[in-house]
């Protein structure tokens, strides 16, 4: 029972109550225990195979038995000893309502594993040292540790020398940020590098060091890693390698050596990167391109905009040691687009773009940059203004097949969010293999073009019955002072332009356990790479809505039939208890 005080002089009680299980869940009952009021483990066994899509395969009497025995173990400890096999219609409610015992997409990895890299989205780091901001927060290994474990598989370090020019320093150059030694840094990533997933870390390196520093990195960086450094014995590579034949490899991809900057490039790059404009990280369309477009990159703003991995300088080779450590080679393209977006025959390479390059890139030369993708890697990163560590709308990399979407993980927000979607999938470690439509080759060696208008492959429905969970994870007046929450769910795609839409539930008011049982139809044209995004306001009438939980789903990994959908807070970690009871089903047969 809780309490709220209305005024000093009474208060009003609200108890949280368990909700009845909904229509649907009763019907599944009825219907599978034969119209009885016990359902026994080949009863249940049968509803998991014809309603729950067999939850990926054939499901044996003793999965159903272990599923059965650890619900009753749960919710009856005393009474579950004398070997009781059957569930009541409020113990089949609590299974289904049990995100661990059946949460909405599988944990285990299941894609193909042995194609090369390139085949891959790759859940990518930006300055990952940062442990905030990108103009002074300090620099730590914290926040790599903390990537390495959600299953980030790509750590950005920018490499600098001390003030006495005899040892390494990782910072953000040219601003506020404290530094933190390489060395500590690559000693946190071997500890933690596969922790969260087996498959190859790869550490891109941004280099302003003298030749005799970077041959102390590459001493550092040979000590440090040994045997699970990846070095190509024939220098550049022709292919790239796949996931599976990587697993507990390191590997590091960055320019050949070049001598140090020159102080008149960094005045160029500080000024060009003023002109620049910032934009907060806000949901909305995907961004609107420039018309004007230049096919040069000299003198081009948007392609001018590049990290000082990608700076134009007049550099020589001189440190071997370090050049052999390089499993991926950068460079920056020089010349018009279709120049740098060549596909070699006999050479592979990575191109970083700033997301207002690949912008503009894909302007006109959208089907050159999936061309490119299919074979070679394209790391796309945010730009240079995103001082608050803000971040962009990832599907517009992804809907080109660029691999490497380069994020600030420190921030959050609707974009990391989306981010975190796309790498629930495949078990989340951190390689998901990019849809058959971005490396299908047609005749004439045409493409997938990502502006092509396309028909409807499929329509997702989803219903959402009711949540519970907030009474555990929050205090009693975190929403509402006066009265329990009155809490409203928003459901919607973010995907491929066509799809992407938003739509919302009715607010139940006073309610710690909602039930709203609405159901919604979403259209889709590319479901491959669709994310489901799910989030719960608290509806408040004088002020901005309360935020009370999200999660973000890869649709191609849904699991059909009634799931607990777990909720996580604004930063991406899971709630202990927060939780939706919804149905996903698919109404085609071509998904």
């Amino acid at each position: 029972m809780g309490s709220y005080r209305v005024c000093c002089c009474f208060t009003r009680k609200f108890k949280v109550t368990e909700a009845d299980p909904p229509p649907d869940v009763k019907e599944a009952f009825g219907k599978y225990s034969d119209g009885g009021i016990h359902m026994s483990v080949d009863q249940l066994r049968r509803f998991i195979e014809e309603c729950q899509g067999g939850d990926g395969g054939a499901l044996s009497i003793s999965d159903a038995e272990r599923i059965m025995e650890q619900v009753l173990h749960k919710r009856h400890p005393i009474t579950s000893l004398i070997n009781r096999k059957t569930f009541t219609l409020e113990d089949f409610h609590h299974y289904l309502f049990n995100s661990e015992l059946n949460p909405p997409i599988r944990s285990q990895v299941h894609q193909d594993m042995n194609a090369p890299l390139s085949h891959y989205f790759i859940y990518t780091g930006h300055n990952s040292y940062l442990t905030g901001n990108q103009l002074s927060s300090p620099c730590s290994d914290v926040p790599i540790i903390k990537a390495l474990k959600r299953g980030v598989r790509v750590i950005e370090l920018d490499l600098w020398p001390n003030s006495s020019k005899t040892n390494v320093h990782v910072l953000h150059g040219r601003t506020l940020t404290t530094p933190v030694e390489l060395i500590k840094c690559l000693k946190s990533i071997k500890e933690h590098a596969f922790t969260a997933s087996p498959y190859p870390v790869i550490i891109t390196l941004e280099d302003h060091l003298t030749p005799d520093l970077q041959a102390k990195v590459a001493q550092m960086v040979t000590d440090t890693f040994g045997e699970m450094l990846f070095c190509h014995k024939s220098g550049k590579l022709k292919e790239l390698p796949s996931p599976e034949s990587l697993k507990y490899r390191i590997l590091i991809s960055t320019k050949p050596p070049k001598e140090y900057l020159e102080a008149e490039e960094d005045k160029r790059t500080k000024s060009q990167r003023a002109k620049d404009s910032g934009e907060d990280d806000v949901w909305g369309e995907e961004p609107v391109s420039y018309k004007d477009t230049n096919d040069k990159f000299e003198g081009d703003e948007s392609f001018r905009e590049l990290d000082t991995e990608d700076f134009d300088l007049k550099r020589s080779d001189s440190c071997p040691a370090y050049k052999s450590l390089i499993a991926i080679h950068a460079g920056k393209p020089k010349g018009g687009l279709e120049e740098a977006l060549e596909v070699e025959k006999d050479k592979v390479r990575r191109l970083s773009l700033s997301e207002q390059g690949l912008e503009k890139a894909a302007e006109h030369h959208q089907k050159d940059i999936v061309r490119f993708t299919q074979k070679n890697i394209l790391r796309i990163y945010p730009k240079g203004t995103r001082f608050t560590s803000s971040n962009y709308k990832p599907l517009v990399g992804w809907l080109h097949g660029a691999q490497m979407v380069a994020f600030n993980m420190q921030g959050y927000g609707r974009s990391l969010w989306l981010m975190h979607g796309m790498f629930r999938a495949n078990g989340g470690c951190g390689y998901v293999k990019k849809p058959d439509f971005l490396m299908t080759t047609g005749p004439n060696n045409q493409v997938f073009d990502p502006k092509s208008k396309l028909q409807v492959k499929t329509t997702l429905k989803v219903k959402i019955y009711m949540g519970d969970g907030w009474h555990l994870d929050f205090k009693q007046t975190h929403f509402d002072t006066y009265s329990p929450p009155d809490f409203y769910t928003r459901v919607g795609i973010s995907g491929a332009s066509a799809d992407e839409i938003m739509k919302k539930t009715k607010p139940k008011e006073d309610n710690w356990t909602p039930v709203w049982n609405e159901e919604f139809e979403f259209p889709l044209t590319l479901p491959e790479i669709a994310l489901l995004r799910i989030e719960v306001h608290e509806y408040d009438m004088s002020e901005k809505d309360d935020f009370a939980g999200q999660i973000c789903l890869p649709v191609s990994e849904l699991r059909p039939g009634i799931r607990a959908v777990p909720l996580c807070n604004r930063k991406g970690d899971p709630y202990s208890a927060a939780r939706l009871l919804m149905r996903f089903q698919f109404v085609s047969n071509e998904f």
